[in-house]
């Protein structure tokens, strides 16, 4: 019934929206869909929206408003809206835009052909919202985006209860895959000549909760990094409150995991702290920090900072600059704080006037940009090995660089030479440090070609069918399959 239809899906929010996009993709191909070339009009249209993004609503409907007209145009085009957003707005998003024609939610993404299909026998359109994941994720088939890097999603939900968050309840309590279906998925990446995988959780390091294995998530770390081929492990994003030193040991001890932490912080103030329910303190965040470099010298840490949270003072922000300063990240994701309705945090008193939130917003960002600065040019002169990635470097045709990101995250725009091809690695030397990148215009100093490079010069990506070894049974780990090593 599909053949010769085609589909784009439009992702917006965070990487675990992002790899449920490449499940998505998976299961039209699987239903026979095709990827709708650039430039023309697809046959269906997939948004994958995001509820914690300011104004995602309003982005949502002026983004239905522009479809409106190309469906009129296009008799037979559907339109579906999936993701967080749906999971919260549910039947109003058909309400407010009759010409959709398929709603479904974070916890029935492999539902979406069969919701398509039923929209288009019965004329009307589909909303189908469950309260609890049907399927995981992992079991559905997917077409990867990049050919050198792949996400690999090791849990779904959170237990957390932060009071600006909503997250858990649109995406639920935490469920744990199977260490064993967690390297499967891994295992299958690098056989297609993937050589970077990014495990994903909404609190990744509380893995194990679910099967009560306190050392679950170090050990899945060491794990991942007995499997041959497989040059760079990441993972996104940790909480401080269940960050144990085990991890920390883990990733220090693990060739193949990289020196980079993306670790919360939120705010630098206790009382803040305490009203956002984070689980910790100022000075317990500075011990993991302080830990991280001691086993880690090397190591970049990344970080998320909301301000202007109610209640917020001048001391407390004060607070925050502190701890900024202290732990001197080389990068900072930084947010105005605004209501998001649903949360408690919406309802609290203090909350503060607009521009005052602006003011303090504008002192963090020119504080850690010189941080960011100071950190980058204190690496010229460093040797560094790049993972070539395609689309990182907005001018670098215009200059004759290619980018590529090295082992610690840092991004660098690099002397472009010839056969050099995203997914292949280089070596190079730093020559000067940017605020929010580095540069290396000497020549390279190695290159090594590789099969995700011979896969982007041929635009092919990796495929997964879904991986189910089954969930764990409470209190008892899950055995690995016979070609993976044992965890710990």
């Amino acid at each position: 019934m599909v053949n010769g239809k085609t589909y784009l899906v439009r992702t917006y929010g965070c990487q675990m929206n992002v790899h449920d996009s490449e499940r998505l993709s998976g299961l039209l191909e699987s239903a026979g869909y095709t990827a709708a070339p650039e430039g023309t009009d697809a046959d269906v249209v997939v948004l994958n929206t995001c509820a914690v993004r300011e104004n995602a609503d309003n982005r949502l409907y002026g983004n239905l408003g522009h479809l409106r007209p190309v469906k009129d145009a296009h008799p037979g085009m559907q339109i579906a809206v999936g993701g967080c957003l749906a999971q919260k707005d549910r039947g109003e998003i058909v309400r407010r835009a009759p010409w959709v024609d398929v709603v479904f939610g974070t916890h029935n993404v492999g539902s979406l052909p069969v919701l398509l299909e039923r929209a288009r026998h019965n004329a009307e359109a589909q909303v189908e919202i469950v309260e609890s994941l049907e399927v995981f994720p992992s079991t559905l088939p997917a077409k990867r985006d990049s050919a050198h890097s792949g996400w690999v999603s090791i849990s779904v939900g959170c237990n957390n209860t932060c009071t600006f968050c909503i997250v858990p309840a649109l995406r639920g309590k935490e469920k744990d895959r199977r260490p064993g279906e967690i390297l499967a998925e891994v295992q299958a990446l690098v056989d297609q000549g993937v050589l970077e995988v990014t495990l994903l959780g909404q609190n990744v390091n509380a893995y194990g909760v679910e099967f009560r294995e306190r050392t679950a998530f170090a050990d899945l770390l060491r794990a991942a990094g007995r499997i041959e081929g497989l040059e760079r492990i990441r993972f996104t994003s940790p909480h401080p409150r269940e960050f144990t030193d085990d991890v920390i040991t883990a990733m220090a001890e693990t060739p193949a995991v990289c020196h980079q932490l993306h670790m919360p912080l939120q705010s630098g103030s206790d009382d803040v702290l305490r009203r956002m329910r984070r689980g910790y303190r100022q000075d317990r965040y500075l011990g993991i920090i302080d830990r991280v470099r001691a086993a880690m010298p090397d190591a970049a840490i990344t970080t998320d900072i909301i301000v202007g949270f109610p209640g917020e003072t001048e001391a407390d922000f004060e607070q925050t600059l502190h701890v900024v300063r202290q732990a001197r990240f080389s990068s900072a994701f930084t947010f105005q704080y605004s209501k998001r309705p649903g949360t408690p945090a919406a309802e609290m008193d203090g909350q503060l006037p607009k521009e005052v939130v602006q003011e303090r917003y504008l002192r963090l960002t020119a504080l850690q940009d010189e941080i960011s600065w100071a950190e980058n040019r204190a690496l010229v002169g460093r040797r560094v090995e790049l993972l070539v990635a395609a689309g990182e470097g907005s001018k670098d045709a215009a200059r004759g660089r290619l980018s590529g990101r090295a082992r610690d995250g840092r991004l660098v725009h690099f002397t472009a030479a010839d056969g050099v091809r995203a997914g292949d690695v280089v070596e190079t030397v730093v020559t000067e440090g940017k605020p929010h990148f580095l540069v290396a215009d000497g020549e390279l100093l190695s290159h090594r070609r590789t099969r995700a490079g011979d896969a982007s010069e041929a635009g092919t990506r990796p495929t997964t069918q879904g991986i189910s070894l089954g969930m764990p049974a409470i209190g008892v780990p899950a055995p690995l399959p016979a070609a993976v090593s044992a965890c710990g």
